[in-house]
């Protein structure tokens, strides 16, 4: 594979971010410079360059005289971001429901149509899609490039440790009933109500991924 691109490290830091997304460069795992080189077929500036940037979104750590390796995600990581992007998210549905016009809103009870239907067929993956499209909706009607923007980067960090909270017993549901509050209060213009349905969602994601540790741990002890 050859790249070329006039920011040839820019590139290169979203291929090695997809790499990740996607499992292939697994947490904890040693990044090879010079084997990634070889296959990319670059020097290695613009790879170094590239590791930069995913250090500075907290996807790859680097190690003096050991080299680049791949982040990995904590429970106390978890417990440590939840709460702060649960505040954020909370503002952007505050802000949503502020901003929204009549069309914004309709635009969002057919993105909830969808969802409760991938909920009753358990379309679990289908159901994924369409949650994520309605958060970025309500940080988009929110207006505000300073919430998204460090929305964004706590989401990487996320979205680096493959979390699968819908798999917890009930939660599909659960989670359904959340997201219906939030419209509800956004349909309302109650801001904050919205505000605070939008907080109580994120918290309850958290609970159910700890669940999930604590049976997965359970189940290796016994």
């Amino acid at each position: 594979m050859r790249l070329v691109h006039n920011s040839l490290h820019d590139e290169v830091a979203v291929l090695l971010r997809d790499q990740i997304f996607a499992g292939t460069l697994t947490p904890g795992s040693f990044i090879d410079e010079a084997a990634m080189c070889a296959s990319l077929k670059i020097s290695r500036t613009p790879l170094r360059e590239a590791l930069k940037v995913l250090s500075a979104e907290g996807l790859v750590r680097h190690e003096p005289r050991r080299g680049s390796f791949v982040s990995e995600v904590t429970e106390q990581d978890l417990d440590e971001i939840f709460p702060v992007i649960a505040l954020l998210e909370g503002r952007c549905a505050y802000e949503a429901a502020r901003n929204a016009s009549d069309a914004d809103i309709a635009a969002l009870d057919v993105l909830h149509e969808r969802l409760e239907k991938h909920a009753k067929a358990r379309r679990i993956n289908d159901y994924y899609a369409t949650n994520f499209a309605i958060h970025e909706a309500i940080i988009t009607l929110a207006n505000n490039r300073w919430l998204a923007q460090v929305i964004s980067d706590l989401r990487k960090i996320l979205k680096l440790a493959r979390l699968q909270q819908l798999h917890a017993p009930g939660r599909l549901e659960q989670s359904l009933g959340e997201h219906l509050a939030v419209y509800a209060a956004l349909r309302a213009r109650d801001c904050e109500g919205a505000d605070a349905a939008m907080r109580t969602h994120l918290t309850r994601q958290r609970e159910a991924l700890r669940a999930l540790a604590r049976d997965k741990k359970s189940s290796l002890l016994a």
